[in-house]
C-alpha cells in the first residue's frame, strides 16, 4: 500500500517564510556517544602541543594558548583557539588565559582576512557535548571564515564537504599571514 502524505493545510502552523529540510539521518549522530579524545584515549589538543607545528597543523603558539586548524573544517581556514591547559569551560580560564584567548581570536580573524579575504566569520564555542562540542573536555573556540555562496546542499545530499585547499597549504598560508607583534 503506498504511503499516504497528509496535506500541509491539515497542520496548524503560522507561515514564517522558512523552508524546512528534514534530516532524520542526523539523529544517529546526535544520539551517539561522543568521545572527548581520540581513539587511543588522548586529547587531540593536548597531543598536538607535543608535535611540530607542521605535524599538528598549529598556526600559532602563544604563551598560554595556541591556534590550530580544525581537522574537520566547515570551510578552508577553519581555526580553533585552544588554551594550553586541558580545561573544559570558558569559566576555567585564568585572567591571563582569557586575555590571550581573546587576542588570538582577533589575530586569527586578521590572518584569515589577509590570507583569504573572507566576506564574514562565524565565531563561537560549544560548551559541553549537549551543545555540540566534539571535544568537550578541552575548551576551544571556532573561527570559521565565510564567503558569500559558500553553502550548498552537497553536505546534506552527498554527505560530502568540498574543500578547495589542503590543510598543510592552509596552515602555511595562515602562519605566513599571522600578525606580528
Amino acid at each position: 500500500m503506498p504511503q499516504q502524505i497528509e496535506p500541509d493545510e491539515d497542520f496548524a502552523r503560522v507561515p514564517d517564510g522558512f523552508e524546512r529540510l528534514w534530516t532524520p539521518h542526523r539523529m544517529a549522530y546526535i544520539e551517539a556517544d561522543k568521545p572527548d579524545h581520540d581513539d587511543d584515549g588522548a586529547c587531540p589538543f593536548c597531543v598536538a602541543q607535543a608535535k611540530t607545528d607542521e605535524e599538528a597543523l598549529i598556526v600559532h603558539r602563544g604563551r598560554t594558548c595556541f591556534v590550530i586548524l580544525n581537522l574537520f573544517p566547515y570551510n578552508p581556514g577553519h581555526l580553533l583557539i585552544c588554551p594550553n591547559r586541558h580545561i573544559p569551560s570558558y569559566l576555567d580560564l585564568t585572567d591571563e588565559e582569557t586575555i590571550e584567548f581573546t587576542a588570538l581570536t582577533k589575530q586569527a580573524t586578521r590572518a584569515l582576512t589577509t590570507a583569504s579575504a573572507p566576506h564574514g566569520f562565524n565565531l563561537g564555542m560549544n560548551q559541553g557535548q549537549v551543545a555540540g562540542a566534539g571535544v568537550a573536555a578541552h575548551l576551544h573556540q571556532h573561527v570559521v571564515p565565510r564567503w558569500e555562496g559558500d553553502s550548498n546542499f552537497l553536505p546534506i545530499v552527498a554527505q560530502t564537504k568540498a574543500l578547495p585547499v589542503l590543510l598543510d597549504d592552509t596552515r602555511k598560508r595562515l602562519a605566513d599571514a599571522w600578525p606580528q607583534g
